[in-house]
Order: structure tokens, then C-alpha cells, then sequence
């Protein structure tokens, strides 16, 4: 049985590749800061903040205990906050930095020992051309380097597939934090998770844009 790894399990997205994993007959581990919520949904919940170096070293050293190798690495994790440049806080334009962008170096960082040979690195970005609205510099940001990172780690990782999911707009309660309305089009959660699962099973490596 192959077993995933997700960060930021008990988000939208994070939740509904959590159930569609499972049903597929996937061993899940799922991180969040609020585990009791994984409750029912994944086979191993852990507690941890993508973006404090303690605390993933202490969650990676917690799956390493419980889990099998990792065929599947997913990362989830976000925030987002809507405020002008000029009004944002450095708290605030950290907290939306560390979700979107450090939590990935860190998570990816300390991961290794975890992962199967030939894992698959799956990392959730966003339509950040499309997002660079007043208010969301700092999101549209922190997306726009983890493009540029993950394409950084593609090449390193010559031996793992590594794969940037650029969805377009999802019905998550992300949308409760957006200047803008969510579009009528916009996507199931569980419909971004199927597509996942698909392109992992095809072999996909690289931007998949959803």
C-alpha cells in the first residue's frame, strides 16, 4: 500500500486529497495545527507549523517513527490575508510569506530522510499573475517564489518528480479572506484532489495548471 504525506492536511484542498487518497487505497499521513480535525480521514495525524524549523524537525522525526517511505509528498499549507502594502503589518506580510514560501524550503529541507527513492514532490501554487491585485501583494508573492523555487528543486531532484499544481479558483473558505468573489466556475476541492491523483498516476512532473 503507498503511503502520502500531506502538510496542511486539514485545509480545503488538503482535506479533500486527504479523502480522495484514501479512498484510492493510500496509507495518509496528514500535518496540521489542528490534528483532532484529521480525525476519521487520515490513517497518521500530526501536529506541526510549516513554518517553524522547530516544529517540522520535531514532526518529520515523529512520521519517521510511525511511517512508511514516503511515494507521495504533498504540500498544502497556505494563508492568505488581504491588505494594502501601505497597511500590512511585517507580522502579517511575514505570516503570509511563511505559509506560502518558507514553509516549503522548510518542509521539503527536512523531509529527506522520509521520502521513498523515487517519491513525488507535489507542491499547491496558484494563478499568481492573476493575483497581483491591491491587497494580496504578499500572497501573490510568497506564490510567485514558490514557483521559482520549486523549479530550482525540479532540476536538483533529478532522481524524484517534482510537480507545481497551479489551480485556478477552488470553493475553499480561502475565499472568505479575497478582496474579490469567488467565480461561479470555481473548482471543487475534490475535484483539484482527483486531478492530482490523476497527473501522479500518469507520471506528470512540472507546472500542471488545473
Amino acid at each position: 500500500m503507498p503511503t502520502s504525506l500531506i502538510w496542511g492536511a486539514s485545509g480545503g484542498i488538503g482535506r479533500a486529497l486527504a479523502g480522495t487518497l484514501k479512498t484510492a487505497g493510500w496509507t495518509v499521513a496528514g500535518v496540521s495545527r489542528h490534528p483532532g480535525d484529521l480525525a476519521g480521514l487520515a490513517d497518521h495525524a500530526f501536529d506541526g507549523d510549516v513554518a517553524d524549523d522547530y516544529s517540522v524537525r520535531q514532526t518529520v522525526l515523529a512520521i519517521a517513527h510511525e511511517c512508511d517511505p514516503i511515494d507521495l509528498w504533498i504540500y498544502s499549507a497556505g494563508d492568505i490575508a488581504s491588505a494594502k502594502v501601505a497597511e500590512m503589518s511585517p507580522a502579517l506580510w511575514q505570516q503570509i510569506i511563511s505559509a506560502n514560501l518558507t514553509g516549503a524550503f522548510l518542509t521539503t529541507h527536512h523531509s529527506g530522510p522520509l521520502l521513498a527513492e523515487q517519491a513525488h514532490l507535489v507542491f499547491i501554487g496558484a494563478y499568481h499573475e492573476n493575483l497581483r491585485l491591491p491587497g494580496l501583494s504578499a500572497y501573490a508573492a510568497g506564490k510567485a517564489g514558490l514557483e521559482a523555487f520549486t523549479t530550482a528543486l525540479g532540476k536538483e531532484e533529478r532522481r524524484r518528480r517534482v510537480t507545481l499544481v497551479r489551480p485556478g479558483a477552488v470553493n475553499t473558505p480561502f475565499w472568505n479572506k479575497m478582496p474579490v468573489r469567488m467565480p461561479r466556475s470555481a473548482a471543487t476541492p475534490e475535484d483539484i484532489a482527483a486531478k492530482i491523483l490523476a497527473a501522479h498516476e500518469s507520471g506528470h512532473s512540472g507546472t500542471l495548471d488545473l
